[in-house]
């Protein structure tokens, strides 16, 4: 009878003619316990063996005596076997799994080192001020960084040793980029005489060096399982490669395996370990379903699936599964599960009373607990924001709900806040795309929501209300493009009866109220769009131009001074900006007649005007220059773009060669150097910036 024996050396079906070993297997059923994501976390001795398991080690390189094919050149006994098995504790599961010591860190994370040290770059020498004149600095500096890297040594063979094609090669006559083929050893280092050399290593240093040889016998090891008829051996190197963190590589080996023998309610289970470290859930699930339908009473899928339902936010599934693991549930999975649970219960009682900080704040506490894979959690997340008017925290919620759907498995028979789950994610989806003003997407998430949870009447509800403020949406934009701006304001105001919180709609009426000259009732609406969503530009901008229109201009400022900030490349918001800045000064009484909008770089001609222009009102930017300088001219051309995307601001250049009396009175001792002033006040100074530190300082302090 053949028998198919697990990573730990267990057998999974008991021959007839074997004792029994009840006892022995309800002990080590009982003993059981697991850990999440892991094929196994603790390990068991084999009880029928006095041998003592070898600490683990490092692979060491074999010598070989003889032509048979295992690397000592010894036959493979079945003692060997037997310890091949083990798990890397040396200690064998019930199961026959892949087994993890606990809290061990999984091998093959790769170490990332400098290569090579950073080169020193050369570049244009500012200029230096000498006393009277700029001129390029005399110091140069010395010591530019190298690399090497060392390449392997040519192969040599020892003279007289025998190459595949037959013929006897002399040292030094294979060249570098010859193909290294096996060649019999000349008896030095490791090899005896005449066995074979992996490579066309002599065995004495030369070639390879022994982690590529290693990892040259990792991959024959691959090459070998993944064509082998034995699933023992399949599964065997399946489970180093697990252990190495090499999911994909396991992953092809469990497949081999459970073609050879799909009866293996092991390798379903040894599967889903794999997909789980790929982040596969959804299919990890499906997995552990196969295994229990081919072993109903197997604790480590159980367990497993307990583990993976967890972290996908379905908590009564997931506890089912892990009392069905056996007597004795895992304590820190156990303990998991109530704290997820005990969060959700928290999260739906708050929902319920309109809490939404704390149902925030207990969502966020699930998902810390375990729970990290939750596209419910997410979607709870999503509705909380929004309720808190948090729109773009709500769309970045829903954008990850939706991508960690292709993780979830099937749960439409679960309840989530009294809706099947699935129809849960859909409503929260729908209520976020109306909100950001994507009608068409909100109707069709609604109508999913419909179809998948037919009797709720809470969806039912939001079908209707979405469907009602869409088509009051379409129906206000065609009167308004058709000039029928009352019409078109009340179709709006119909749309918000179902949805009184929509930010678009009320943006809607405040351009339709605009149109009619109602300004008070603009801002209004456009208050109301702002408060639900305050980076609304839109709604910013039509306040501001209200502002305007009532002469409001302190008011009219602020938020144009704002738009500033959000839209900087935009000229008309620029020009808005500076007309309300001048009929507010105006108001005050002050002095307006020098104040210029955009226009060309203004060059300083003596120190008087130098001073004039560095005290007017606003920002103005002075660029202290040499003619000529090859940075100075560098730059120009980006300052001359900003004097363009920036025209409420004074740009102003000095070439302190020609006047030197303005350089030494600001004390520049560089070329380029930029200087920006706020109402006759210094405020930064900056030397040799590029262009980005240059932006970045001008839209700081000149907006």
């Amino acid at each position: 009878m053949s028998h198919l024996v697990d990573a730990s050396g267990a057998r999974t079906h008991k021959s007839s003619s074997e004792p029994a070993l009840d006892s022995v297997s309800d002990r080590l059923r009982t003993a059981l316990s697991f850990e999440a994501n892991k094929p196994d976390s603790k390990d068991f001795p084999d009880l029928s063996s006095p041998v003592s398991p070898l600490p683990t080690r490092p692979a060491a390189t074999s010598s070989s005596s003889g032509s048979s094919g295992s690397v000592s050149g010894k036959p493979a006994s079945h003692a060997d076997s037997k310890r091949s098995d083990l798990g890397l504790s040396g200690r064998r599961s019930h199961s026959g799994e892949l087994l993890l010591a606990p809290n061990e860190p999984i091998p093959g994370a790769m170490e990332t080192r400098s290569s090579k040290p950073g080169h020193r770059r050369s570049g244009s020498v500012p200029l230096i001020y000498t006393g009277g004149s700029f001129s390029s600095s005399s110091t140069s500096g010395s010591g530019s960084g190298s690399s090497s890297a060392s390449s392997p040594v040519t192969n040599v063979l020892p003279s007289g040793n025998i190459c595949p094609s037959g013929k006897i090669v002399k040292t030094g006559m294979m060249s570098r980029s010859a193909v290294r083929a096996d060649v019999l050893g000349s008896g030095t280092g490791n090899y005896g005489h005449g066995n074979i050399v992996r490579g066309g290593t002599n065995g004495a240093g030369g070639g390879k060096p022994p982690e590529v040889v290693a990892s040259n016998g990792v991959d024959s090891a691959l090459r070998r399982a993944m064509v082998s008829m034995d699933p023992e051996e399949v599964k065997r190197v399946g489970n180093e490669q697990y252990r190495k963190g090499q999911f994909a590589e396991a992953l092809k080996l469990y497949d081999r395996a459970i073609a050879l023998c799909p009866d293996s309610a092991v390798c379903r289970s040894n599967r889903a370990a794999a997909l789980t470290g790929l982040r596969r859930l959804g299919e990890a699930v499906k997995e552990c379903e196969e295994a229990l339908l081919l072993d109903p009473a197997f604790g480590r899928a159980h367990q497993r699936l307990a583990s993976l339902l967890l972290r996908l936010g379905q908590v009564e599934n997931a506890r089912r599964h892990l009392v069905s693991a056996g007597p004795h549930p895992d304590p820190v999975e156990l303990q998991k599960l109530q704290a997820v649970e005990r969060h959700l219960n928290r999260c739906a009682d708050a929902r319920k009373f309109g809490d939404w900080k704390t149902a925030l704040k207990e969502t966020d506490a699930a998902i810390a607990e375990g729970a990290d894979s939750s596209l419910l959690l997410m979607a709870s997340k999503a509705e909380a924001h929004l309720r808190l008017h948090q729109l773009e925290e709500a769309d970045l919620a829903i954008s990850a709900a939706s991508k960690l759907e292709s993780l979830s498995s099937s749960s439409s028979n679960s309840k989530f806040f009294g809706m099947l789950s699935n129809s849960y994610m859909y409503v929260v989806r729908a209520q976020v795309e109306m909100v950001r003003g994507r009608f068409e997407n909100a109707v069709a998430a609604a109508e999913k929501a419909r179809q998948v949870d037919p009797g709720n009447v809470e969806v039912s509800m939001m079908l209707n209300n979405v469907r009602s403020v869409s088509r009051s949406r379409v129906l206000g934009n065609e009167l308004f493009n058709s000039g029928k701006f009352v019409e078109a304001s009340l179709a709006y105001g119909e749309g918000l009866k179902y949805d009184p919180s929509n930010p678009v709609l009320y943006c809607n009426r405040a351009a339709c109220r605009s149109k009619l000259g109602q300004w008070e009732k603009t801002i209004e609406d456009c208050n109301q769009a702002l408060v639900i969503q305050p980076d609304y530009a839109k709604a910013l901008l039509r306040r501001a131009a209200s502002y305007t229109k009532l002469e409001r201009w302190t008011e009219a400022v602020r938020d144009y001074e704002v738009l500033r900030k959000e839209l900087p490349g935009d000229t008309e918001v620029a020009e808005a900006l500076f007309h309300a800045q001048v009929a507010l000064k105006t108001s005050r009484g002050e002095e307006v007649s020098n104040l210029k909008f955009g226009g060309e770089v203004e060059e300083i001609k003596g120190f008087e005007q130098f001073q004039a222009a560095i005290t007017l009102p606003g920002v103005s930017v002075v660029h202290f220059m040499v003619a000529f300088n090859h940075n100075c001219n560098q730059i120009t051309p980006f300052v001359n773009a900003l004097c363009t995307r920036y025209p409420s601001v004074n740009f102003l250049k000095v070439d302190v060669n020609a006047i030197p009396a303005v350089g030494e009175a600001e004390n520049v001792r560089m070329v380029p150097t930029f200087k920006i002033y706020k109402n006759g006040a210094k405020v930064k100074e900056l030397i040799c910036p590029n262009q980005q530190a240059l932006e970045y300082s001008l839209r700081h302090y000149g907006l």
